[in-house]
């Protein structure tokens, strides 16, 4: 069977897609943050792959939460489901995060450690729940292999029709290796990002996946105050090499008072408190490679924008 095709049907369909935006009969998904949307193409184009990479407690599952939550109430118009592979947390922490974003309450408080949460704010969260289990979201918890993963997806995708879908997997590494790939990750990943290419060319979804840091982004000569090397490089995303051909968007995640940084950078932004978060869009396919911070308000599991901090004079 020939594989090869001529320009026709590339500018074809390039064409329509062009006529299909501008009617707005095809848009991309807006996410909370105008920043992010304008870093973009006004939002996460469909058929993309999102790879996130952070350290632990950098907000990176923030992101991801954020976006599925307030996905549907920011795209009235769009037809989605939503499918989670979650490995890491159980279902009723997840919810509990869900929870602390409504009530403005912490996890703690929630859970009663210090005083008795009221019955108040447990109906408030009933009612919500309620609300929720109504919206096309489903999760898988269980550890998956790769070929399970595609299994799964393509099953999910054909008991709904092929409807469009916004995957996510946290994380990366937590993915079952199979017995082929032995101790070695990075063949496991180069066969991940395969097929995350796969599934995104086969199917109408988007892919968020969250990734960790190499352990080399925390050497103590790249928390020194005011260098280039406090910033997140594209190498510094584990398995970078497999998931930057892969990627629409990657996106290095930092929290710069982890490391005790107070002047970010060569610019010297001021780093004020251990909220502040710089994403740095590292590849942007089809938008615009930035710099942007953010704030996590950790007591209800948010992130916001924020201004671009000042410099050191």
């Amino acid at each position: 069977m020939n594989l090869w095709q001529g320009q026709k049907q590339a500018y074809k369909e390039a064409i329509n897609y062009m006529l299909k935006r501008k009617s707005g009969e095809e848009t991309s998904i807006i996410t909370p943050w105008p920043k992010f949307n304008d870093a973009g193409i006004n939002g996460i184009e469909w058929n993309n792959l999102i790879v996130i990479g952070a350290r632990p407690g950098s907000g990176k599952t923030l992101l991801k939460d954020q976006i599925i939550r307030e996905s549907f109430n920011l795209n009235p118009n769009e037809d989605f489901r939503v499918l989670e592979f979650n490995f890491e947390m159980l279902p009723k922490t997840s919810a509990i995060r869900q929870f602390s974003s409504i009530t403005g309450k912490t996890y703690k408080e929630l859970l009663s450690a210090n005083s008795k949460i009221s019955d108040n704010v447990i109906k408030y969260c009933s009612e919500y729940a309620k609300q929720r289990i109504q919206l096309p979201i489903d999760t898988i918890y269980k550890s998956v292999t790769i070929s399970e993963f595609k299994n799964q997806i393509d099953r999910y995708m054909e008991y709904h029709k092929g409807k469009k879908t916004i995957i996510t997997l946290d994380h990366t590494l937590l993915i079952k290796k199979d017995a082929k790939h032995g101790n070695n990750f990075m063949p496991m990943l180069f066969e991940l990002g395969e097929a995350f290419t796969h599934i995104k060319r086969t199917y109408p979804c988007t892919i968020i996946a969250l990734s960790q840091l190499n352990r080399n982004v925390d050497n103590p000569d790249r928390a020194v105050d005011g260098k280039y090397g406090n910033y997140i490089l594209t190498s510094d995303i584990f398995g970078s090499d497999a998931m930057l051909q892969h990627a629409d968007m990657l996106i290095g995640m930092n929290r710069p008072a982890q490391q005790k940084i107070k002047f970010y950078g060569p610019q010297r932004y001021i780093i004020k408190d251990d909220r502040t978060l710089v994403f740095h869009f590292l590849k942007v396919r089809n938008g615009d490679p930035r710099m942007s911070f953010f704030k996590a308000v950790f007591e209800k599991m948010e992130i916001h924008e924020m201004e671009t901090p000042d410099t050191q004079v």
